[in-house]
């Protein structure tokens, strides 16, 4: 701590001997004296310098020492600065009330005894003292409270800005601090709360009132200081959100409750997230499984029909390709369906299809993820067998590709021409027959193949009752739609295996 300022006497007296005695007299450690020889003098000392006790010689030539007190009580710098008049002129009390009237504190006759002179001066210097202790506590309380003030306006704009919603409750659980934070989270103003008991707000459902005063009183019980506390609450403008609180209670010594602070959190998109998360791995382990489960039947079933390892290979890995096209739709579309014409686009493309021998027509239909890929197997199989045994491998074959929605049913045509068929099908079933079977059954549907001298045609229809598929205004055409043939995505590999490399969404 720093050192106190010296405490300043000023001593007035026009004989020299005189102020000796008093500085002799008077000197001690802490104490400045000051000593003018003329009231003159001791007025611009008074000017300057802030004095704690003045003593003063009545009798002085030019101004005596009345006058210069009545001078110094006519100044507001040194109307309360005490005076004790020192005199060696036999006094009657006249003189002495006029010393009094003076503004003297005490009026002494010279020869002055030491000891009285001492004790009187040092009242003074310790009341000096005194005063300047309080001053210096009083600008150190000072310099605390703006601190102080400065660190709450700091932790104020904080909790302002804070995405918690802070929130103060006394013992009756009254509203007695709400944040801006809170204002925007929930709508209400702070003029509009505070005051108000927490159950007259309607902000929370009773359950919850009585559920966070036991989380109160459980703190109190030797809790967790910084308990959670979750529910929803309801907004000013008649939402509501998810919550989660953190309690903190401040007891007296006695263990009652002085306040209640709570912290909240929104925690709405949170928990629409954690639940979104939840539905897609249900959902990646629902595909997963469909998935493995596909190809394992189209190992067993191409493996069952094919006689030779390398045959077994180019189909198995065609068919592997059909089925990465139609999740790599998929994945476009983020696993939310694919449309009917792009899975024929892609049959088109893997297949190397001329235009003039392919026609399709129907409305757009959008597809759920298990049905597109359904279709999209079938579609394959169709078109290899087509380019094996059918229409697009005779000269003048053609396929006409069409379907329409009836009522909560698909229905899709595939009939091919121009080629030449045995008078007599063969009653033997080959793989790419079970599959198409054993998909549309799997979509609650049908599959009906029959034989034409010029060609075959199947009938396939699938249920949509248990999914969302939609298809677009049916407009009538004249001629069947043609698609624009594309280049193969991997025409002149080298390596047939490439063919049967899945296609990601990235490609």
């Amino acid at each position: 701590m720093q050192s106190p300022e010296n405490v300043r006497f000023l001593l007035v007296d026009d004989v020299d001997e005189n102020l000796l005695a008093l500085d002799g007299l008077l000197r001690r450690d802490g104490l400045e004296l000051f000593m003018a020889r003329s009231g003159r003098q001791a007025l611009e000392m008074l000017l300057v310098h802030d004095f704690a006790l003045a003593i003063f010689d009545v009798q002085m030539p030019e101004m005596d020492g009345f006058e210069l007190a009545e001078l110094m009580r006519s100044t507001e710098r040194t109307r309360n600065v005490p005076i004790i008049f020192l005199t060696a002129v036999a006094t009657d009390e006249r003189r002495r009330f006029r010393g009094y009237e003076a503004g003297a504190v005490d009026y002494l006759l010279k020869p002055v005894d030491p000891q009285i002179l001492r004790n009187k001066a040092a009242i003074f210097f310790e009341l000096a003292r005194q005063r300047q202790e309080l001053a210096r506590q009083r600008d150190e309380l000072s310099r605390s409270a703006e601190k102080l003030s400065k660190a709450l306006s700091v932790l104020q704009a904080h909790s302002d800005n804070s995405p918690l919603a802070v929130v103060e409750f006394d013992p009756n659980f009254r509203f007695n601090s709400w944040s801006k934070s809170a204002q925007r989270m929930f709508g209400w103003s702070a003029e509009q709360v505070l005051g108000q008991k927490l159950v007259e707000l309607g902000w929370l459902q009773r359950e919850d009132v009585a559920r966070l005063m036991d989380v109160t009183g459980g703190i109190l019980t030797g809790g967790e200081p910084g308990s959670v506390f979750a529910c929803r609450v309801s907004c000013r403008d008649g939402s509501v959100i998810d919550s989660e609180w953190f309690i903190s209670v401040l007891a007296d010594r006695g263990g009652a409750v002085m306040s209640v602070n709570a912290q909240i959190l929104d925690v709405t998109e949170r928990n629409r997230a954690e639940a979104t998360r939840q539905l897609l791995i249900g959902e990646l382990n629902h595909r997963v499984k469909n998935t493995l489960s596909t190809v394992q039947a189209i190992a067993s079933q191409t493996l069952r029909h094919m006689e030779s390892p390398e045959d077994f290979k180019a189909s198995f890995m065609a068919r592997l390709e059909s089925l990465a096209r139609a999740h790599s739709l998929l994945s476009e579309a983020n696993w939310e369906g694919a449309y009917l014409t792009k899975l024929v686009q892609d049959q088109q493309q893997l297949n190397l299809i001329e235009e003039d021998k392919f026609a399709v027509s129907g409305p757009e239909v959008h597809l759920p993820p298990q049905l597109a890929l359904h279709l999209g197997l079938i579609l394959h199989e169709l078109t290899t067998n087509a380019q094996k045994h059918g229409a697009l491998a005779a000269p003048q074959g053609r396929i006409a590709l069409s379907w329409d929605l009836a009522g909560k049913a698909l229905c899709v045509r595939w009939v091919e021409s121009g080629v030449a068929l045995a008078k007599t099908p063969s009653s033997r079933r080959g793989f790419g027959s079970n599959l198409i079977q054993r998909s549309t059954s799997a979509e609650g549907g049908t599959a009906q193949m029959a034989y034409k001298p010029d060609g075959i045609s199947w009938e396939l229809t699938f249920a949509l009752a248990h999914h969302n598929a939609y298809a677009s205004p049916i407009t009538s055409r004249a001629h069947p739609e043609r698609i624009r043939r594309s280049p193969h995505p991997y025409a002149g590999s080298s390596d047939k295996s490439e063919i049967a490399r899945p296609v990601t969404s990235a490609e």
